[in-house]
């Protein structure tokens, strides 16, 4: 008995790990999104705080979006997972229609209602995950046959092509990493899986070399300094922000390259700018907070599967690797370690959508662990890839078969 409160003081200190990590991320994200942007602002609106209350504000619709998803119980966005896949879908194909989805720069991605800008790609993010997570609980023990197996792959096609007519293909990238590591995890066989994969990676390579501006992109990605005032522009602006901030930065708000050099500075490229006011020291505490936080969602994966609550396990498990991948994208992007592809960094970049999602999946990661500390009784009925990987069982004394840890 003497070892309880310890116990508890443990389960505390890593309970705090989940929101301490994402605050922190939130609370860099204000600071940057203001030092990033102030020029370009003043330049555009006249006023050098445009994007922080704007930012600001869509933090504010982000908390409340956070505790309204966090008192939704987990079976009814289990109820939910086919009108939202539905709904999400409908966006999809609304943002496409000329006169309704709003064009930037060549791509369709954005829709207006009241003044207030939607991107549908972050809404399908959210929503896929809610149904794929109720749709591999409930399928998990057909998933062995083709015929059930196709079914998951055939809606991520069709959500995929949507999204490639806007054009979106960052958005690609991490929905179908985040739906095959949800697919796999779900109990698929292993040469399903792989096959699936493989697949997934010709079709997005031969997307890439049949797009003349794809091409280019991942020419320029090989050598930026060989076309640096064109196609190379951004990524080497990038390189030098990162270059000018050595161990320890430049100090925060005497960034040159948020000075109408680098694009994107308070958006996609904001990582850059940290970097170049915060050094590689500060990069690295992003970086850290970001592995933070998806050791904190996988903690939450390996008690749901203690308690044999899959639907929850695999919306935790969703959320890891879709925060994570594209946590990474972006960060990989700027500094020259992957193609330039246009994604927000999660929690930290400015943009309504993202943010608001983000927000979002913390009160749906929140409701997690609240049913998970709270119930201790109604088990789903489900079996597959669970009960069979050796990480999550192990044999006590006496005990025949492997326990779900």
């Amino acid at each position: 008995m003497s070892d309880l409160p310890s116990l508890n003081t443990k389960r505390d200190f890593l309970d705090a790990l989940l929101p301490f990590s994402v605050l922190a991320l939130l609370s860099i994200g204000v600071v940057m999104v203001a030092s990033a942007s102030i020029a370009f602002a003043t330049d555009i609106y006249g006023n050098p705080w445009y994007f922080l209350k704007r930012h600001l504000a869509f933090l504010l619709i982000g908390a409340m979006a956070a505790l309204l998803v966090s008192q939704i119980p987990l079976a009814i966005w289990s109820r939910l997972s086919w009108p939202l896949l539905l709904f999400s879908c409908l966006l999809l194909v609304v943002v496409l229609v000329p006169g309704i989805g709003r064009e930037v720069n060549g791509s369709r991605r954005w829709l207006v209602f009241a003044g207030i800008t939607i991107q549908p790609a972050e809404v399908a993010k959210f929503c896929m995950l809610v149904f794929f997570a109720s749709f591999l609980t409930r399928r998990n023990k057909q998933l062995h046959h083709w015929s059930s197996f196709m079914v998951p792959v055939v809606i991520l096609a069709v959500v995929a092509f949507l999204l490639l007519l806007q054009p979106d293909f960052g958005s690609v990238v991490v929905i179908s990493g985040t739906v095959l590591a949800m697919v796999f995890l779900g109990g698929a066989r292993l040469p399903h899986t792989f096959l699936l994969v493989a697949a997934a990676a010709c079709g997005l390579a031969l997307m890439a070399l049949m797009s003349p501006y794809r091409l280019q992109r991942l020419l320029t990605f090989l050598d930026p300094w060989g076309d640096q005032f064109a196609s190379g522009y951004q990524l080497t602006q990038s390189l030098i922000a990162f270059g000018r901030g050595e161990w320890f930065g430049v100090g925060l708000g005497n960034s040159v390259q948020k000075l109408f050099y680098l694009p994107e500075a308070h958006t996609d490229f904001i990582f850059a700018i940290l970097a170049e006011e915060w050094g590689m020291f500060g990069g690295l505490v992003v970086v850290g907070l970001f592995v933070l936080l998806t050791c904190s969602l996988l903690r939450l994966v390996r008690e749901a599967l203690a308690q044999q609550k899959f639907f929850a396990a695999l919306l935790a498990f969703g959320m890891a690797v879709q925060i994570a991948g594209q946590a990474f994208v972006n960060m990989g992007v700027a500094s020259g370690l992957l193609p330039t592809k246009g994604l927000t960094l999660p929690f930290v970049s400015s943009g309504g959508s993202s943010l608001i999602i983000c927000c979002a999946l913390l009160g749906l990661a929140l409701r997690i662990r609240a049913e998970l500390r709270g119930e201790i009784q109604g088990r789903e009925e489900s079996s597959g890839l669970f009960a069979q990987l050796p990480i999550f069982t192990r044999r006590r004394a006496g005990v025949g078969s492997g326990e779900v840890l």
